[in-house]
């Protein structure tokens, strides 16, 4: 059931891939120091939301503002694609100057903008599904949330386009946030449990994740909970813990991917990070819902997205929502590197004030698979605040 890598997928149906945009690698092997990237990173900024521009209405009113907020990407055979938020709520709020839309932006590993699409909500979870030829959008990662499957290859905005709604109110009361597609099933996090009504997390009972299947014909997304947030997981940290068994109590389930075949550890696993709990959970397939094994490596900083560097030369895509850009980082990524998008500010442990002592900034690293521990990357260049990270093979 869980077997491919996260947004590793084919291109549109139109189109070949490139034997240079495919990512592809030989399993590798790590001792608990685990890899890490050494100086000489490059950060340049590639895509700038204040150069685009969407219209959107507001009262009857026709508007026009700059992008902004660029959260997740994705890629589709050799396009990349990126979500800008656009100053929306959590749950769909308008943002300050009445705008509920955000824009899916289509662009060119070298920055060249292609397409954009609007879609009514904030957009937190980005990916593609090479099944259906359709790149997908969950929106409202607090609650009221849907989904929107976007067709690139579509004559017109209008056509490519198609809402889906959840077959019924999410049962862990919250929102829906980072999606993943293996093998043709979607796998979403169920975000921000207990905000639109029930009691608080962790609760046993609240799914941590979901798997969803579509119906095109009536455009319902059918949740199925793959395990909740008080599922009993193996600790997988190196050290006298290793292999305990215990109840997890996640209350943040947000960025999720599938590992890859490559990665030191965990490979082929589906892996959720719960961003405020500093803890990466890993499931392996059983057969079923029910025949899932988890283990939990306990980080030592709060994490968001995290990719995994491929045996073959890649560049990393990042975006930067304080910034309003899409970045590339390049350098010689260690074939064992695990890189994440690094929040302090948002563990649990923050202060209400942050950026605080520390509690610095977003910043890169990476992150050992054995020990847990997240280490800085220097980089030289623009500074970069990452959310969203995106490895795709060098041309």
């Amino acid at each position: 059931m869980i077997l491919t890598a996260r947004r590793a997928v084919t291109a549109f149906a139109a189109l070949a891939v490139p034997a240079s945009l495919v990512l592809a690698g030989t399993a590798a092997t790590a001792s608990p120091g685990g890899a890490h990237p050494q100086p000489g990173f490059t950060v340049k900024q590639i895509v700038n939301g204040m150069n685009l521009h969407h219209h959107y209405t507001v009262s009857g009113t026709r508007k026009t503002e700059p992008l902004s907020d660029p959260d997740d990407l994705t890629n589709f055979g050799p396009f990349l694609f990126v979500a800008f938020q656009n100053g929306v709520g959590s749950q769909g709020e308008p943002s300050a100057d009445g705008n509920t839309n955000s824009t899916i932006v289509a662009f060119t590993p070298s920055g060249r903008v292609l397409r954009q699409w609007d879609i009514k909500g904030k957009c937190d979870g980005l990916t593609a599904d090479p099944a259906l030829g359709v790149v997908l959008a969950t929106v409202n990662e607090d609650g009221h949330s849907s989904l929107y499957a976007i067709s690139p290859s579509a004559s017109s905005a209008t056509n490519a386009i198609q809402h889906y709604s959840y077959n019924k109110s999410l049962p862990h009361n919250g929102g829906t946030d980072a999606i993943s597609v293996d093998n043709g099933q979607i796998l979403v996090s169920a975000s921000a449990p207990g905000t639109t009504g029930g009691p608080p997390a962790p609760q046993p009972t609240y799914p941590a994740v979901y798997t969803v299947s579509l119906n095109k014909s009536s455009h319902v997304a059918t949740v199925t909970p793959l395990y909740s947030e008080g599922a009993t997981a193996t600790v997988a940290n190196v050290g006298s813990m290793r292999g305990r068994k215990v109840k997890l109590g996640l209350t943040d389930p947000d960025s999720n991917a599938v590992v890859p075949t490559w990665a030191p550890r965990f490979a082929s696993q589906f892996e959720l990070t719960s961003q405020a709990d500093k803890e990466q959970i890993f499931a392996t397939a059983g057969g079923s819902a029910a025949g899932l094994k988890l283990q939990v490596l306990k980080l030592s900083q709060s994490v968001d997205d995290t990719q995994w560097a491929a045996p073959a030369p890649e560049i990393l895509f990042a975006t930067d929502s304080t910034a309003d850009t899409v970045d590339t980082v390049t350098g010689a990524f260690p074939r064992n590197a695990i890189l994440t998008a690094v929040t302090p500010c948002d563990a649990a442990n923050a202060p209400p004030t942050c950026p605080a002592p520390g509690f610095p900034l977003n910043y890169l690293g990476t992150i050992n698979p054995f020990t847990g521990k997240v280490t800085r990357v220097t980089l030289t260049g623009p500074n970069l605040q990452p959310k969203g990270l995106l490895f795709v093979a060098q041309p």
